[in-house]
């Protein structure tokens, strides 16, 4: 398959590339895209035959469903009903980086569903991503734009390095300024409940209604036998190629159990990456060492965390050694992340 590459410079001038895309997913095609969050990679919705292009192209299990995404607030088309709580959620973070799981109706078909009856729909806060789905004129299925189980990509760059050869189009723009994956909310259950974290933190979520819980199957390794109601709960994902430990707990005793692992891993002639933050970069040697940037702007550190993770490939290294973070606000995304990037390999201190 050939793939066509362009790029979005100015919305204005270069429209003609949208419509390109738009008219590939109106035909069954798949398309690589920008979000706020990461790169999608995109196919008609209500096309159960499109849908499973984009399962083919990444090697993505199929009991893993898909989120739909929208250029409008109005997704009465789609789902059954939409409970008040939703409502709400949807008029103050959309377009915005939550995705809402509602009961879907039987326009969506079941390649996209995982065939489960709930669908989670989003707005991406993303121009590009807008006029696509609008040029599109259909709803737009769209996981990462990675092969499946790797570090999501935020630039164009690596969605080429993951899927030139295996899509119709990949259409650039600019680099994903939050960096993690959707908020997912399950508005099917009373009280509503967080299955994914994202840059819209639990607090955020709380100022629309005090009762939104997390999903306690969050905080561990999820079970073999698991049915995924939402993208990324079950399968392992965000890895790269080396093998990741996480260590985790107050910064000092930190740091001093990551240098002593090191030091071990040196003397087996293993190549190592360190990841950690601005304020520790100068305390680790003889190593790649990469920083994710300060540890007080953990927006920062969400937004270069899966590039990072993608550099340490670029490196060549064998293992990775990367400092873990508090669960508070976006932490919790950042450590849902590096907890399924590393296979829930976790040393707290």
């Amino acid at each position: 398959m050939k793939t066509k590459v362009a790029i979005i410079r100015n919305l204005n001038e270069d429209k003609d590339f949208i419509n390109e895309a738009g008219n590939i997913i109106k035909l069954g095609g798949t398309v690589a895209f920008p979000t706020e969050t990461v790169y999608g990679l995109g196919a008609d919705a209500l096309n159960g035959e499109a849908v499973k292009k984009i399962f083919l192209a990444k090697g993505r299990p199929q009991d893993n469903p898909l989120i739909i995404h929208v250029c409008s607030k109005s997704i009465e088309k789609f789902v059954k009903d939409i409970p008040k709580v939703a409502e709400k959620l949807i008029d103050k973070f959309w377009p915005g980086p939550m995705t809402i799981i509602l009961n879907k109706k039987d326009i969506v078909p079941d390649e996209t569903s995982a065939g489960l009856s709930t669908i989670g729909v989003r707005m991406p806060n993303s121009e590009i991503a807008l006029k696509l789905i609008e040029a599109a004129g259909v709803p737009i299925a769209a996981p990462s734009a990675n092969i499946s189980g790797r570090p999501s990509p935020t630039d164009m760059e690596r969605c080429v390095e993951d899927l030139d050869g295996k899509i119709d189009y990949i259409l650039g723009g600019e680099r994903s300024n939050i960096g993690v994956e959707s908020t997912i909310v399950d508005c099917t259950v009373n009280p509503p409940m967080v299955l994914r974290p994202g840059g819209i933190t639990l607090e955020m979520l709380r100022t629309v209604d005090e009762n939104i819980v997390i999903d306690e199957a969050l905080k561990e390794k999820p079970s073999e036998d698991l049915k995924p109601k939402a993208p990324g709960m079950k399968y392992r994902h965000y890895a790269p190629k080396a093998k990741l430990k996480i260590i985790s707990g107050k910064n000092e005793k930190t740091v001093e159990i990551m240098c002593k692992m090191l030091e071990n891993y040196i003397e087996n002639n293993n190549k190592v990456a360190i990841i950690t933050t601005d304020e520790n970069i100068d305390r680790f040697k003889n190593c790649e060492v990469l920083s994710l940037g300060r540890k007080d702007n953990l927006n920062e550190i969400a937004k270069n965390l899966f590039e990072t993770l993608r550099k340490c490939d670029d490196l060549g290294v064998e293992y990775i050694l990367c400092q873990g973070f508090e669960e508070d606000g976006v932490g919790l995304a950042i450590m849902n992340r590096l907890n399924k990037a590393a296979g829930y390999d976790i040393i707290k201190v």
